[in-house]
């Protein structure tokens, strides 16, 4: 390495950093060994929709770096790193375990080459890994990627959720959660290993609070049972009785409970309720038919049955709550199967992350103007053993 690009030193930096100065650590380093004028460290809101500063909180009049309106935000769209001549900058990436968290800028004076994009982006890349683990010991990149204050009930909400995406050797894994801000009792869970992972979707009843308290028992009861070795009639099981006992029948969980194993391609669930699920087989969608189970909570000694779903290599499965195909128009028309499976099939050139930013995205354009009473979960999962690489939608 030579002196004015000594990336070691960087890294040196930030392993010696506290996790609260993260982001002064990498500009600092990068402009004292780097040929770096400037750097700007940028995370996603957690709708998905902007990039906030952290190095320089922005003023209540500054302009937004809206996600689909700015070539940092096709940057972060696209997972790949850009230069950009109007701002002299580079433009990285940032994700951690297949998650995306946001983008890295560094003002350079001239446009760099492969090899110190690719140094560049390696270091980005472990700036978001360092952040991604940061979120244990400060608050400070939540504050960061908030718009505006969470309610209670999406505070508890969002500490459930497992995070936006992970990408294993054979699949790629994404989800999230609308509204942002003030959600209700809908949620997302996984764990996931190399070659298989286990997700689940529930959808409280309820509003506030209250379904915030009743979704949180249920996905709690469903890693208890899940991290003790549980199958998935074990864990829906566990899961059915402990709802029942704390509620007596009064409330309820609707949930979808997926194991899926990436050599095979082989998937089980356990309908318990309203999440439906879409399979995206090349340019065709239909609906994963499965045979409906009570959700869990009603009676407490319900036996669940494990059902196959069918899976190439190359397919897409996208689960979706009630609050999504439920979304009505102004013109109270339900967004439905139909229209659903139209998006779902306009996603197939984007990446799991994106397609799911897409669906979304087309939802709430859907249901514009109409006060929203649901939660909407979107999870899409894509078994990419031998599948053609996907790239972002021109």
């Amino acid at each position: 390495m030579t002196t004015d690009n000594d990336m070691s030193a960087v890294y040196r930096a930030l392993r010696a950093a506290p996790p609260y100065r993260l982001g002064e650590a990498a500009r600092d380093a990068l402009v004292a060994h780097t040929a770096a004028t400037g750097v700007e460290l940028l995370l996603a809101d957690y709708a998905l929709t902007v990039l906030r500063p952290v190095l320089d909180p922005p003023g209540p009049d500054a302009p937004e770096i809206r996600i689909d309106a700015s070539e940092r935000g096709r940057v972060f769209a696209s997972q790949r790193p850009a230069w950009d001549p109007e701002r002299g900058a580079l433009h990285l990436p940032m994700s951690a375990c297949g998650e995306r968290l946001g983008v890295l800028s560094l003002s350079l004076p001239a446009a760099p080459g492969d090899e110190r994009i690719r140094e560049f982006h390696e270091l980005a890349s472990a700036l978001a890994a360092a952040l991604w683990g940061a979120g244990r010991v400060t608050d400070r990149y939540r504050r960061a990627r908030r718009l505006s204050r969470l309610t209670l009930a999406a505070e508890m909400q969002w500490e459930l959720l497992p995070g936006y995406g992970h990408r294993g050797d054979s699949y790629d894994l994404a989800g999230q959660l609308e509204p942002a801000y003030a959600v209700h009792g809908d949620n997302f869970d996984w764990s996931c290993d190399r070659d298989s992972l286990m997700l689940s979707v529930t959808n409280g009843m309820g509003e506030g609070l209250r379904a915030a308290l009743l979704t949180s028992l249920a996905v709690t009861a469903i890693r208890n049972a899940r991290r003790s070795g549980a199958d998935l009639v074990e864990q829906a099981g566990l899961a059915d009785e402990v709802v029942h006992a704390q509620y007596g029948g009064r409330e309820h969980v609707s949930t979808l409970l997926l194991r899926f194993d990436a050599v095979t391609g082989e998937v089980a669930a356990v309908e318990a309720g309203s999440p439906r699920i879409f399979r995206l087989r090349g340019a065709e969608v239909e609906t994963v038919k499965l045979d409906a189970q009570l959700p869990l909570g009603m009676f407490g000694a319900t036996a669940y049955v494990e059902q196959p779903v069918p899976l190439q290599p190359g397919d897409r499965l996208v689960i979706v709550s009630d609050g999504v195909y439920g979304a009505r128009s102004t013109a109270d028309v339900e967004f439905g199967a139909g229209l659903l499976e139209t998006t779902v099939r306009s996603t197939r050139l984007q990446p799991a992350g994106e397609a799911v930013r897409t669906i979304v995205r087309d939802m709430m354009a859907f249901r514009a103007g109409v006060d929203v009473i649901d939660d909407a979960v979107v999870v899409c999962l894509d078994w990419t053993a031998a599948a053609p690489a996907r790239g972002i939608r021109a």
